[in-house]
């Protein structure tokens, strides 16, 4: 028996001996040019919960593994990532030695891409409908793709607009809440201060929040986990600035426990791409850290990046004919120089502080504190009683010569109103076309208008000797948006077993915008009158608190309110990790509070527009889960799926928020669903994901504003037309697809990738369309009219490649030098219809006291007319290349220059445009299309040509 026991004893000891020893492995990463460990470098084993960190001597150790094949990832931000193949010896810590980590140049190509970025910022005071920004950190090969070759083109993941995904900034989302979009130009030029970023697809989880259907993207400032060291860059390009100076610094963190990082740029152009597009740009980037103990840090984080544009204009192929599709209608000399009437400035500032706090090694607390103030404008030229000063006025272009019918009844044959006829007689002034405004005088014309703003001063003899200001005709204005917004929010999370963690937290957001119009110059004049000329008696007066008021620069007039929303938000994350399966769940719950303010009492809406609105309140929730099933350590399977609801953004519920307090009655919540399978091969040499997708949205609302011809019935004498307000209700949106991303590596030095995208993006109901005409209200009739079911159906949604191809090829050689190229083809890019020319009054005669419709329209031709234009298809080939070097020293210093030619064939193409819904009816659509030279064909956006950009840096 004691035999028996010391036996036991002793293989226990041998049991516990093997056990204490492990099976693992350890390494040390260090920087290819230097040989310099990296710390805070992530280490993971795939497909499993082991994570370590590296420390100050760049090094890392498992312990406990499971002998057998493991993938080693090992990842850090600036350097490409490392995938590799390790045996984990039974009883035994392999070393691996060193770990070699190189440059990732796609880091520097994310500078080019935030020119993309900026050229998609609205006239309406949102964001960005663009998905590039996204895709940053992205190291999927389809997403960098869909970023950085198909970006240029405003390729959006899976057909989304950017108000499907979420933005944020150490967990603190920065979508807008007037229209759930990021404002890219808030951190605009500080590419180095926000380089630390991680990237969710779709509705995969995140840490952070409960997310939407097209992703996440979070960027960490934390001072301390910046590389040490100083950055100075300089970059010239051709797109929407000329020249970029950068400078950072990150300290480290120091004994004391104090870590900063500072980062600032400056951007410019006299005129960029288009014509007319000044550019000015200064950013500001501060984080400071300090580590109060092993368990408590403070971090305070300050972003100021000012941006100020010159836009430029959408074309009718009519204009881009005659002046060239970079013609910018926007601008007009002064003094010598191009001053553009239409540029957009973004000023605003963000300040927050972050708590980091480690409850225990398997619990953390972030918690967030923001504020964020400024002001948002665009301006725009204002006349009264004036001829409209843009070139391209439908009055000045020769087509509106070459477009002329005679409509009396009197003299028109009765054969123009039978089937296929036109209702008119074609009349066309050819002189008038030869002698077209536009053809003489292409630009604004800034003397002009200061001439109209002024009065002679006459001699005794009556000879001019000079000019004085008077009552200004023309003034230039900027729309304004001043946002003050508090955000607070805590992120829990927790390890609550080997495999299980839970992700939570909870937020507050509430906004004051203030939203009026400001005088910003008189154009040489004395005052202006604030007063509508498109009304009569009263309701002239934009505030009946103070008529006839004369204004002056710097003087708020037209429209001044406020907007409040209070935003609060709370979600649940559960992540499980099993040997062969893992799988996760989330849930959310979040309540929008909107209402008015409104600070003039205007006269078309006495009752209406003074004082506060009712408050307007959504509730929604969201589900989802997914699971991977490891099929084995290198090929996976994934599946997420998501089902939420959306509240409507605040602009699209207060739809004429300048003039009245009314919001939409009964508006509901977007049902949002999304579905996604995916299989995924990663291998040291060969990396593959093919994904299928599905996206429903339900239930959407859409706000526009536009002047409509026939759209009423004429009981006035005014033919039915009107400036409008439209209101688009109950639009559902259908997108399917799939994605491709390959990636081989050839050799050790040459590496090939593919990337495809195939997809279906559909309107998938009729809507209902009510239009809002202020002109009755002034008349006091009812302003809205429904014109009923809008036959959207099966339509596609505009402005998206639903087509999207790539292959490329990178040779890095082992002394630093790089370059690559790519060519990529895009197809299946629609027009924007309109709404209102597909529903039933379309056909409706406002002329006929029955409301008949049309007698000469036919089924045939109303389908020729309302067929959705597909633009051409297009291939973009673009090169990329970089080289740096190293000069040794006790402080060694590494020198870069990197360099993109985007489009070498210069190739122009579309990239969007929308019908021009001013003909409202069929027969002065019909006779604008019949006459071979449409007034108001369809208006378009343009991609750029051949561009480059060059960035000459160093590190030190």
């Amino acid at each position: 028996m004691k035999k028996l026991v010391y036996v036991t004893l002793l293989l226990l000891q041998c049991w516990a001996a093997v056990a204490q020893s492990g099976s693992g492995v350890k390494g040390k990463v260090v920087e290819a040019k230097t040989n310099k460990a990296l710390q805070n470098v992530i280490v993971s084993i795939q497909n499993t919960n082991f994570t370590q960190v590296t420390n100050r001597e760049g090094e890392f150790v498992f312990n406990d593994l499971n002998p057998g094949a493991v993938l080693l990832k090992v990842s850090s931000t600036g350097f490409k990532d490392q995938l590799l193949n390790v045996e984990v010896a039974k009883g035994q810590i392999s070393d691996l030695g060193l770990i070699i980590l190189e440059e990732d140049v796609t880091l520097e190509q994310q500078i080019n891409l935030i020119t993309i970025l900026e050229n998609d910022l609205n006239d309406d005071n949102s964001g960005s409908e663009n998905t590039a920004g996204l895709l940053q950190a992205s190291r999927d090969t389809y997403q960098q793709a869909a970023a950085f070759n198909w970006g240029q083109a405003r390729f959006r993941i899976r057909g989304l607009d950017n108000e499907y995904a979420t933005t944020m900034i150490n967990g603190v989302v920065m979508n807008k809440l007037l229209d759930n979009r990021p404002q890219w130009g808030n951190w605009g030029g500080l590419n180095d201060a926000t380089r630390n970023q991680e990237f969710t697809m779709g509705s995969a989880p995140s840490d952070y929040t409960f997310g939407g259907i097209l992703g996440t993207q979070e960027i960490n400032t934390r001072a301390s986990i910046y590389r040490k060291g100083t950055r100075l860059s300089y970059a010239g390009t051709n797109t929407n600035y000329n020249w970029r100076a950068m400078a950072t610094h990150a300290s480290g963190m120091n004994a004391d426990g104090w870590a900063f990082v500072i980062s600032a740029s400056r951007r410019w152009a006299q005129e960029a791409y288009f014509e007319g597009t000044d550019y000015s740009a200064n950013s500001l980037f501060a984080s400071i850290e300090k580590r109060i103990n092993d368990n408590h840090s403070l971090n305070l984080t300050s972003i100021y990046a000012q941006n100020r544009r010159g836009r430029n204009s959408s074309n009718t192929d009519e204009i881009n004919s005659i002046a060239g599709v970079n013609y910018n209608s926007f601008w007009g000399w002064q003094d010598g120089e191009k001053r553009n009437s239409r540029d957009r400035e973004v000023d605003e500032p963000i300040l927050m502080l972050t708590h980091y706090w480690k409850l225990s090694d398997k619990t953390r607390l972030t918690s967030n504190v923001m504020y964020q103030f400024g002001k948002i404008g665009n301006s725009r030229l204002d006349f009264v009683n004036a001829a409209n000063p843009d070139p391209t006025y439908y009055q000045n272009l020769p087509s509106y010569f070459t477009s002329l019918y005679e409509n009396d009844p009197s003299v028109v044959p009765a054969s123009a109103y039978q089937p296929g006829g036109l209702g008119g007689v074609f009349t066309p002034n050819l002189v008038g076309a030869m002698d077209a405004p536009f053809l003489t005088q292409r630009q604004i014309d800034w003397n002009a208008m200061y001439r109209a703003n002024t009065t002679p001063i006459l001699d005794a003899n009556g000879n001019e000797i000079g000019r004085q200001a008077a009552e200004s005709k023309y003034v230039l204005y900027e729309d304004r948006t001043d946002d003050n917004l508090f955000v607070a929010n805590t992120i829990l999370s927790s390890q609550l077993a080997d495999n299980i963690v839970m992700n939570g937290g909870a937020s507050y957001s509430r906004l004051k915008s203030a939203n009026f119009q400001m005088l910003t110059d008189l154009l040489g004049g004395s005052h202006f009158v604030d007063v509508d000329p498109f009304q009569s008696g009263t309701a002239q007066q934009p505030d009946l608190n103070n008529p006839n008021r004369r204004v002056g620069e710097g003087d708020k007039y037209g429209y001044n309110y406020n907007l409040f929303a209070d935003h609060i938000d709370a979600f649940t994350q559960f992540k499980f990790t099993y040997r062969k399966v893992d799988f996760y769940l989330g849930q959310s719950f979040s309540r929008k509070t909107y209402q008015r303010e409104g600070l003039y009492r205007n006269g078309i809406y006495a009752n209406s527009s003074f004082g506060k609105s009712e408050k307007v309140d959504f509730d929604n929730f969201g589900f989802k889960g997914g699971l991977t099933y490891k099929v084995t350590g290198k090929h996976f399977l994934t599946m997420n799926s998501l089902f939420m609801t959306k509240a409507p953004s605040m602009r699209n519920v207060f739809f004429n928020a300048r003039l009245s307090n009314t919001p939409i009655r009964n508006l509901e919540s977007e049902r949002v669903s999304n579905l996604d399978l995916s299989y995924a091969i990663k291998t040291p040499t060969f990396k593959a994901r093919i994904t299928a997708y599905y996206a429903n949205i339900q239930n959407a609302t859409e706000t526009s504003f536009f002047f409509a011809e026939g759209a009423f019935e004429d009981n006035d004498g005014d033919g039915g037309d009107a400036f409008v307000a439209e209101i688009v209700t109950g639009l559902d949106k259908l997108n399917f697809g799939a994605e491709l991303g390959l990636e081989y590596q050839i050799t050790s030095t040459l590496k090939a990738t593919a990337a495809a995208s195939y997809g279906q993006f559909t309107y998938n109901s009729n809507p209902n369309v009510v239009l809002n005409d202020d002109t009755r209200a002034a008349r006091g009739l009812s302003t809205l009219v429904n014109l009923g079911e809008s036959k959207l159906k099966n339509y596609r949604q505009p402005g998206i490649p639903n087509q999207a191809y790539a292959v490329g090829l990178e040779y890095r050689d082992p002394k630093f030098w790089w370059v690559g190229a790519n060519v990529n083809y895009l197809a299946d890019t629609y027009l924007d219809v309109s709404s209102v020319l597909r529903t039933n009054s379309f056909l409706r005669n406002p002329l006929d006291a029955n409301g008949f419709q049309f007698p000469e329209a036919t089924q045939e031709r109303v389908d020729q007319l309302l067929k959705q234009e597909k633009f051409d298809p297009y291939t973009l080939v673009n090169l990329t290349g970089g080289k740096s070097w190293r000069i040794s020293g006790k402080n060694p210093i590494t020198l870069g220059l990197f360099a993109t030619l985007n489009n070498i064939f210069d190739v122009r193409y579309k990239t969007g445009g929308f019908e021009q819904a001013r003909n409202a009816n069929f027969r002065e659509l019909n006779q604008d299309v019949s006459s071979g030279t449409p007034a108001f064909a369809p208006r378009y956006f343009y991609g750029f040509g051949r561009t480059y950009f060059f960035n000459f840096y160093i590190n030190f």
